[in-house]
């Protein structure tokens, strides 16, 4: 009886991370939709590339603010109620983009949506890694990016099915209010992170959810070793100090692997899936939107790669293949494209290969480990607020990314626009080989001490 007690309450923690992860499904939802809308909204408001960049890019605009003010947000009210406050953004978000009557308010809209995306993508992988036991800690922060990635999927999948229907960019953009509806109700079912409720002294309550995640484990024992991380052994002017140095060096990490993980090019291709396939050759709209599916697919399935092995084999050996095979398919798309009188009408199937090729590797490696990274690495003191700068680097290099993207195209081509994503994609094996340390079995308290005893990245 006790056995299948205990069988029930970790069935309670994936339960857990599967509703938190309903917002990563929203942050992919509206990430993705744009692939396919951008191609309707053009026939509704001719735009120029600059125009088209803006609609695209303005949710980012959003994204910087909302991660800009997460973290003080999350350290001061909890992650869950951020969790509440973005499920709320996400639905106002949805329904004026839906409702949007000029080209404002849908950049309007949008930039609401990037709020919460902001949010979201800083609270969500936060309240997991606090919450997993360390023996799954990757798998459960994984489920974030694979919820992304299925939101990625149903985007695509909604493009398809509104793609010849009256106001079809509008029931497109309009959908996501459905996901952010469920988000609101499942998340109010929810607790908040014991390592949250330690730090505001809420000690009983930490404990029962302790219980309640890992019942075979020693909660007195782990809220010691959280209270260890907070308290300092001797209370001087000092020490009192919130930041320390030694705190600097994970900070500059985590904008590392932000810069890894944007720079590299996904969201532009992802952004753009439609109209990179219909520059390769697919002059049908709706054949575009197929092909922007199998990526969907591919996407998501890839995922669960890091999810069963992330916590097996580690978080490096996993980048270091994910990021040789994203680099080799940037200078193959490229290439595709500078040879497209040689190539003729293979061009269209040489860049959905390298595409996909593309879009697999980083599903398994940049996609969700630089999530888990980024959670695992941060001080416990200053977790919130340096989450928050890393996400709001990542959302202000995914700006500046998108909004060029398109102008990019138009002024040197999309040969050498791939190859600079590529170049990229060779100085991030050299930045996770020389800076990025390995988490895997390893307790956040323990990353810790490492850092604040300058303990190398390589040695870890």
């Amino acid at each position: 009886m006790a056995t299948a007690t205990k069988k029930f309450k970790h069935v309670w923690l994936y339960v857990i991370a599967g509703v938190a992860s309903l917002g990563g499904l929203l942050s992919g939802f509206d990430t993705g939709v744009i692939s396919g809308a951008l191609l309707f909204i053009n026939d509704t408001w001719p735009l120029t590339t600059l125009e088209q960049g803006w609609i695209v890019s303005s949710a980012l605009v959003g994204a910087v603010l909302g991660a800009a003010s997460n973290g003080v947000l999350a350290d001061v009210y909890g992650r869950k109620k951020v969790i509440i406050a973005t499920g709320i953004i996400f639905a106002i978000g949805s329904i004026l983009c839906g409702f949007a009557p000029s080209a404002f308010w849908l950049i309007t809209g949008r930039m609401i949506l990037g709020l919460a995306i902001g949010m979201v993508n800083f609270v969500i992988p936060l309240y997991l890694s606090e919450l997993s036991p360390q023996k799954v800690r990757g798998m459960l922060v994984s489920l974030y990016q694979l919820a992304i990635t299925a939101g990625i999927l149903f985007s695509y999948l909604i493009n398809r099915i509104f793609a010849n229907t009256d106001y079809n960019w509008r029931w497109m953009l309009g959908a996501g209010l459905i996901p952010a509806m469920i988000l609101l109700i499942g998340i109010s079912f929810l607790g908040d992170t014991p390592r949250w409720l330690i730090s505001k002294k809420r000690e009983n309550e930490a404990k029962a959810i302790f219980q309640k995640i890992e019942p075979e484990a020693d909660a007195d024992k782990h809220i010691a070793e959280i209270k260890s991380t907070l308290t300092p052994k001797k209370q001087t002017k000092k020490s009192k100090q919130v930041f320390e140095s030694w705190m600097l060096t994970p900070v500059l990490v985590g904008v590392g692997v932000m810069f890894m993980q944007i720079c590299t090019g996904i969201n532009n291709i992802i952004y753009y899936t439609a109209t990179i396939f219909k520059a390769a050759g697919f002059t049908d709209t709706i054949g575009a939107l197929y092909a922007t599916i199998g990526v969907g697919v591919v996407n998501f399935v890839m995922t669960f790669v890091a999810i069963f092995y992330t916590d097996k084999i580690g978080r490096k050996p996993l980048l270091y293949v994910g990021l040789t095979g994203m680099t080799i398919s940037l200078f193959a798309l490229g290439g595709s494209f500078y040879l497209t009188e040689f190539l003729g009408d293979n061009l269209k199937w040489v860049a959905v290969a390298s595409i996909i090729t593309f879009i697999a590797c980083f599903a398994f490696s940049l996609g969700p480990i630089g999530w888990i990274v980024i959670s695992e690495i941060m001080p416990l003191k200053i977790r919130g607020t340096a989450m928050s700068i890393a996400t709001m680097a990542n959302f202000g290099f995914n700006f500046i990314v998108a909004l060029t993207f398109p102008t990019l195209l138009e002024v040197i081509g999309e040969a050498y626009t791939f190859w600079i994503f590529g170049f990229i994609g060779i100085i991030s094996l050299f930045f996770t080989y020389y800076f990025l340390p390995e988490t895997k079995g390893r307790s956040l308290e323990q990353i810790e001490l490492n850092w604040k005893n300058h303990v190398p990245a390589r040695r870890f």
